[in-house]
C-alpha cells in the first residue's frame, strides 16, 4: 500500500499512496451507488430519468454523471424517506435544530457509527491529541451531532472524556481547571465567551493545562483564530463536518494549519461552480460537494454543502497524502446582497478583528431606509477602550468603518457598543439580524 508508518494514534490511510486511495474510492463509490439505487426511491428515480444505472460508474470521473442532492431533499422526504436500510438496522437518529421548519433527520447503522468514531479518532490524532489527554466536550449533546460525535471519537483515541455539553460556563471553567483539561471541543464563539468568563473570575487561561482547542460547527476566520490563541495560549484547530454527511470529522487541520485534510477514504470531495454545477479543478474556489463512500443508513451522493472552499492537492509538510480543503469562512447561503454587492459576514469579521480595541463580539444588522437596503455593524469595544476619551473612541470608530468599507466596498453605519452588551452564544453564534422590509 505504500504506507509510511502506523501506530495506535495514526491511521495508515492518512499516509497511503494516491493510486491505492483512488482504487479504494472507486470500489466504495460503485458499491454505495448500487446500494442507494436499490434502496432509495428518490435516487433511483433520478438516475432512471437520466438513463443512468450503477453499472455506468466505471471511473471516479463518472461521478459527474450522477445528480446532486440538496438539503431540500431531506426536508421533502422527512423523516425517513432517504433511509437505505430497514429501521431494524438503524441504531441512532440525529437531527438538526429545525429552526426554519422540519428538522433534518439523519440515521446511522452500527457500522456507520464505527466509521464516524474512527474518522474523529483520526481527526484528534492529527492535531496532536492522544490517550494522555483530557478532552472536555462542550458541544451540545442530544440530537445535535457535535457532542456525541466528539465524545466517542475521543474515547476511541483512549483519551479521558469530560462530557460537559454546552452551557453553565462558570462550571465549565471550574472543571477545566480542577480536572486538568488539556483539550476542548466547542464552537469558537463559545470558547471566546469562556475566555471572557475566565477573566471575570480572575482566571488566566494561560495558567491552565489546556493546550488544544478543536473548534467547528460555525464559520470562523483566521483573525478569530489569532484572537483565541493569543488570549488563551492554546493552539486552535478547525474541524469540519455536517450532519447530513456524518457529523464532525469529515476534515480537520493538522499541526501545519494549512487547510483541513479530508478523510477521502470515506468522503469523496468535489468543487463545483455554484451557479452552473460544473466541476472545477483542484485549486479553484467554489462550492464543496461531498459523497459518502461508506455510510449505508442514509447515503449522501453528490451532496451540495453550500460551503465555499477549494481543494488543495499540494503535499502537506505533515506527510499526510490526503488532500486538504481550504478553511471555510463562508457559505453561499450566508451571503447577503446589498445594493447589488455580494457580502459575506466573514469579510466583516476579518475587517473588525484587524483593528485593536474591540472584542470578537459583533452583530450585522440589515435594514431598509428610504427604500434602500443598508448595513449597520454593532461591535463591542474592549474594557480598556471603554472610557470617556471621546477622541479615542471617535478615532477607533473611523478606523473600523474604513476597514469594513474598504473590504466590502459599501458604506456602513458602524456603532461602538459597551462591553458585554452583545448577547453571547453557548452554541452557534447568530451574527446577522435581517430587518429589511420585505417586498
Amino acid at each position: 500500500m505504500g504506507l509510511l508508518y502506523e501506530n495506535d494514534d495514526l491511521s495508515a490511510l492518512d499516509y497511503v499512496r494516491q493510486d491505492y486511495l483512488r482504487e479504494l474510492q472507486l470500489e466504495r463509490l460503485r458499491r454505495i451507488v448500487r446500494h442507494a439505487y436499490d434502496h432509495v426511491e428518490l435516487f433511483r428515480n433520478r438516475l432512471n430519468e437520466r438513463g443512468i444505472t450503477p453499472d455506468d460508474i466505471k471511473t471516479l470521473a463518472d461521478i459527474a454523471k450522477l445528480p446532486f442532492m440538496k438539503k431540500i431533499d431531506l426536508r421533502d422526504t422527512y423523516p425517513f424517506g432517504l433511509f437505505a436500510v430497514p429501521m431494524s438496522e438503524i441504531v441512532r437518529l440525529h437531527a438538526s435544530s429545525g429552526t426554519t421548519g422540519k428538522p433534518i433527520v439523519v440515521s446511522y447503522t452500527r457500522e456507520d457509527l464505527e466509521v464516524w468514531m474512527q474518522v474523529i479518532k483520526r481527526a484528534f490524532a492529527s492535531c496532536g491529541l492522544s490517550r494522555n489527554d483530557i478532552v472536555q466536550v462542550a458541544y451540545g449533546y442530544g440530537l445535535f451531532t457535535g457532542g456525541l460525535g466528539a465524545h466517542y471519537g475521543a474515547e476511541a483515541l483512549g483519551a479521558t472524556v469530560v462530557p460537559t455539553s454546552g452551557g453553565n460556563t462558570k462550571r465549565q471553567i471550574m472543571l477545566m481547571r480542577d480536572f486538568g483539561t488539556t483539550a476542548i471541543c466547542c464552537t469558537p464563539s463559545y470558547f471566546n465567551f469562556m475566555i471572557e468568563q475566565a477573566a471575570a473570575e480572575n482566571i488566566d487561561m494561560h495558567d491552565l493545562p489546556i493546550r488544544v482547542g478543536v473548534f467547528g460547527a460555525e464559520p470562523w476566520t483566521n483573525a478569530m483564530r489569532g484572537r483565541i490563541e493569543e488570549a488563551s495560549g492554546i493552539k486552535a484547530y478547525d474541524i469540519y463536518g455536517l450532519s447530513e454527511i456524518i457529523g464532525p470529522g469529515v476534515a480537520i487541520e493538522c499541526k501545519c494549519q494549512q487547510g483541513m485534510h479530508i478523510f477521502e477514504d470515506h468522503f469523496y470531495p468535489e468543487i463545483i461552480d455554484p451557479e452552473t454545477g460544473e466541476v472545477l479543478p483542484d485549486g479553484e474556489f467554489g462550492e464543496l460537494v461531498i459523497t459518502t463512500l461508506s455510510k449505508f443508513a442514509m447515503p449522501m451522493i453528490r451532496y451540495r454543502t453550500r460551503d465555499l472552499t477549494r481543494i488543495i492537492s499540494e503535499p502537506c509538510a505533515c506527510g499526510r497524502t490526503l488532500r486538504r480543503i481550504d478553511r471555510i469562512s463562508s457559505r453561499s447561503d450566508d451571503m447577503f446582497i446589498i445594493r447589488g454587492v455580494n457580502v459575506f459576514p466573514s469579510q466583516i469579521e476579518t475587517a473588525l478583528l484587524s483593528i485593536e480595541g474591540t472584542t470578537p463580539n459583533y452583530n450585522i444588522i440589515l435594514y431598509t431606509e428610504n427604500g434602500m437596503d443598508n448595513i449597520e455593524v454593532d461591535v463591542e469595544i474592549s474594557e480598556e477602550m471603554f472610557s470617556d476619551r471621546v477622541r479615542a473612541m471617535e478615532a477607533l470608530q473611523k478606523k473600523l468603518t474604513s476597514a469594513v468599507e474598504g473590504l466590502i466596498g459599501l458604506r456602513v453605519k458602524l456603532k461602538l457598543v459597551a462591553p458585554n452588551t452583545i448577547q453571547r452564544s453557548e452554541g452557534k453564534a447568530r451574527r446577522v439580524i435581517d430587518r429589511r422590509e420585505k417586498a
